[in-house]
């Protein structure tokens, strides 16, 4: 039968939540914030770490009731020892119901009451730790996918960790589309992914037929790292039928889901993957889609937040493209040739570094336009800019034409820059 709603009294209250015994609570595990200390040992960071995943295997608790419970308690041990009451008002900003505080407390009882020791044991690391997980809390997450809306708990990883080092800093290009492409479609997604790996570009997408299947395939018929988003825990294929492309992928490049193993798969997975792709490309290709399709909605996603984003023209007439030729008719801009486009986004992070060697005049030029360079960042339009440096488009203009002659910027639609 379902558990049965903890109500006995513990440390911090008296079973009922009275007002007096509220204000011992807020005065007492409420108080404190463990990431706002200014220094926490080797073996504090485990032991919170640990503490996160332990919390992250729990139904019911997602990262908005994560965050809030770490707020509130002070620390994820002193909300693992807290009373269902505590619970109950600690989440009460979340939605929280009978359905959620039960399930809760039946993960808490199949775990136990201490499933951490100070310190930890081996075998309590062995159990919980888990070395392809990246969490929030972990200097080697992507900030982009930390400080987003809705970012995920942990991310599960399977493949060629280096890749990590250009996604962090959203150096990547995500090629997405329709599941039925037609033929120039699916050829087009295929030359693209070929070209980007060819300059030094991650293709990044989900995995699904049609168009990124395509666009994984060809970049690794060029020896490319593609990166697949997937909807599913890292051991399962969806659809099954791609499981060969996903070994593959896991192989030369990388796997990325925020579901641990054992997850059931729910069709709502599949469109949570988008916030992740967005977060960790500079650029999006949209080469062929209906009307009626997710590729069309994270496309539209992409351009709400700014993101450069090409489309790959097709016949008017043609159903399979009635979506993208849509959005390149509200300003996208083409992409009919992978070799010119490539021009415009210039060398990807994986290019051979004697293909990126900087010649003494471009490092002069680089010294002289730090003030500009550092206002650029990882990419700023020319609006943002005159902004920044208080100066006039036209000279902003210029300083950066030299730059991009140089080879040390490069330009996107919409007025956007780069660094190279």
């Amino acid at each position: 039968g379902k558990a049965q709603l903890q109500t006995q009294p513990s440390r911090y209250s008296t079973g009922v939540l009275q007002p007096s015994a509220m204000g011992e609570l807020l005065r007492g595990p409420f108080c404190s914030n463990p990431k706002q200390s200014p220094s926490r040992s080797a073996g504090v960071q485990e032991t919170h770490r640990l503490w996160r995943l332990i919390w992250s295997h729990c139904p019911a608790v997602g990262w908005r009731r994560l965050e809030q419970l770490e707020q509130l308690f002070g620390d994820l041990e002193q909300a693992w020892q807290a009373s269902t009451p505590e619970l109950e008002h600690a989440l009460g900003g979340t939605r929280i119901n009978i359905q959620d505080l039960e399930r809760i407390e039946a993960y808490r009882q199949q775990v136990g009451p201490v499933p951490l020791s100070h310190p930890p044991t081996t075998q309590q690391r062995l159990q919980w730790s888990s070395r392809r997980c990246l969490l929030p809390s972990d200097t080697a997450f992507p900030r982009s996918l930390a400080t987003a809306e809705q970012p995920p708990l942990a991310l599960y990883w399977k493949g060629r960790g280096s890749l990590w080092a250009p996604l962090r800093q959203r150096q990547a290009v995500a090629v997405i589309g329709g599941r039925r492409p037609s033929r120039h479609g699916w050829t087009m997604a295929h030359a693209i992914g070929r070209a980007l790996a060819e300059g030094g570009w991650p293709v990044l997408g989900g995995l699904d037929e049609g168009i990124q299947a395509a666009a994984h395939q060809g970049c690794l018929s060029a020896g490319g790292r593609p990166v697949a988003v997937l909807g599913t825990p890292l051991e399962q294929s969806s659809p099954r039928a791609l499981a060969p492309l996903q070994q593959q992928i896991g192989s030369e490049g990388l796997l990325i889901s925020e579901w641990r193993q054992g997850t059931k798969a729910r069709s709502g997975h599949f469109a949570l993957r988008k916030r992740l792709e967005l977060g960790l490309v500079e650029a999006v290709v949209l080469v062929e889609c209906p009307l009626q399709s997710k590729a069309l909605k994270t496309a539209h996603l992409a351009w709400q937040q700014g993101l450069p984003i090409w489309v790959v023209p097709a016949d008017a007439g043609r159903s399979s493209a009635a979506g993208s030729n849509r959005l390149l008719g509200q300003g996208a801009a083409p992409l009919l040739v992978p070799a010119e486009f490539l021009k415009q986004l210039g060398q990807g992070p994986l290019a051979k570094a004697s293909h990126r060697a900087m010649t003494p005049k471009s490092a002069d030029l680089q010294g002289r336009e730090a003030v500009l360079l550092a206002a650029l960042g990882q990419g700023a339009s020319l609006e943002q800019l005159c902004r920044s440096l208080r100066q006039s488009p036209i000279g902003i203009s210029q300083r950066l034409l030299k730059l991009e002659l140089a080879g040390l910027v490069r330009s996107a639609p919409g007025l956007w820059w780069h660094p190279c």
